[in-house]
């Protein structure tokens, strides 16, 4: 279905480029399309797994990925199409949106686009992500229309969300196959705000020091009432411009407060991606932290080297919860286009 879906956004956009012109009209403007994508494979071998250790490992498909990006007479499409094993949620829309631009410092987006929250595009340097991301706060695309300024030394983002990726209607559950972490199970996101500003400083403009807002709710299906959430975050981050760094650091929390029937527990959320849910704390804060370094490589199979770590303590407000760490060491090898 949802192959299908990407198809024929694309048609549809492309089908508006090949309209016939009269003679009278003038030469219409060219249109740009440009495909991309990506093919993911990974070797997993976790100390946890009994049979995996037996065995040596497991080696296998990870990701199949489409990107379309395309613009004609001032609007631009941006999409992409995500395909994993059944395990991990199957096929779904990571992103889609179109845009207009009013200048070249102001925009605005409509459709399933990455919510302006904290540091962007990742909180993180590695295919784990940061724990922000599993509490729907890293990389998170949601339903709705998004306006940019982003000037030499000020940035801000302003939008609003009527829903998470909303591929089920109705008092259906959310489904959990889809590519961000989002309110899943008995409650549904609804109506959301962002607002976050950033300030660059330097000659080089290379250190970001910025804050986010977020507010919404939270429509639960049994009892058919809003909850609310909140939360915000302030954030730092120096971007590697002609410097090998990298530094991301990071503070927020989070208050979700659902509508819950009588003689259910309070204390958690549902929440789900990858074509599974699990429970969440309802209020928390996570601290996070990154560093990365580049070392250019000039040889013919090899390029560069990146080598990070990438740290996050969640702090849960819940009685009775085990707060929680991550650490990430790890190097990114970059090989042509691997």
């Amino acid at each position: 279905m949802m192959q299908r879906l990407l198809l024929l956004l694309i048609s549809c956009f492309l089908c508006t480029i090949s309209q016939a012109q009269s003679p009278e009209e003038k030469p219409a403007e060219k249109p740009y399309l440009k495909l991309g994508g990506a093919l993911r494979f990974n070797y997993n071998l976790s100390t946890w797994k009994r049979d995996q250790l037996e065995r040596g490992g497991d080696f296998g498909f990870d990701l199949f990925r489409i990107n379309a990006e395309a613009e004609y007479r001032g609007i631009k499409l941006n999409a992409e199409f995500r395909h994993y094993s059944q395990a991990f949620g199957g096929a779904f829309l990571k992103q889609g949106w179109f845009q207009y631009d009013f200048s070249e410092q102001s925009q605005i987006q409509v459709g399933l686009q990455q919510m302006p929250f904290g540091i962007q595009q990742y909180n993180s340097n590695n295919w784990f992500f940061n724990m922000t991301y599993y509490v729907g706060f890293e990389d998170d695309h949601d339903m709705g229309i998004k306006y940019i300024h982003n000037a030499r030394r000020w940035q801000w983002q302003a939008a609003y969300y009527k829903s998470a990726e909303e591929f089920v209607f109705g008092l259906a559950e959310p489904s959990p196959n889809r590519y961000s972490y989002d309110v899943t199970g008995r409650n549904k996101e609804n109506n959301q705000l962002d607002f976050k500003l950033l300030r660059r400083l330097g000659d080089s403009l290379a250190h970001e020091i910025g804050v986010s807002v977020q507010g919404g709710l939270l429509y639960n299906i049994d009892t058919e009432k809003n909850g609310n959430r909140y939360a915000g975050a302030v954030h730092y981050e120096h971007k590697v411009g002609h410097s090998p760094w990298n530094i991301k650091l990071q503070a927020m929390f989070y208050r979700f407060n659902p509508e819950y029937p009588a003689g259910v527990a309070h204390n958690t959320l549902e929440m789900g991606a990858y074509g599974s849910n699990y429970n969440v704390a309802n209020n928390g804060e996570i601290y996070t932290a990154g560093i990365s370094y580049h070392i250019p490589v000039e040889t013919r199979l090899l390029q560069a080297v990146d080598i990070y770590n990438n740290y996050g303590y969640y702090n849960k407000r819940e009685d009775g919860f085990e707060n929680a760490h991550q650490n990430v060491l790890g190097a990114l090898f970059t090989a042509g286009p691997m």
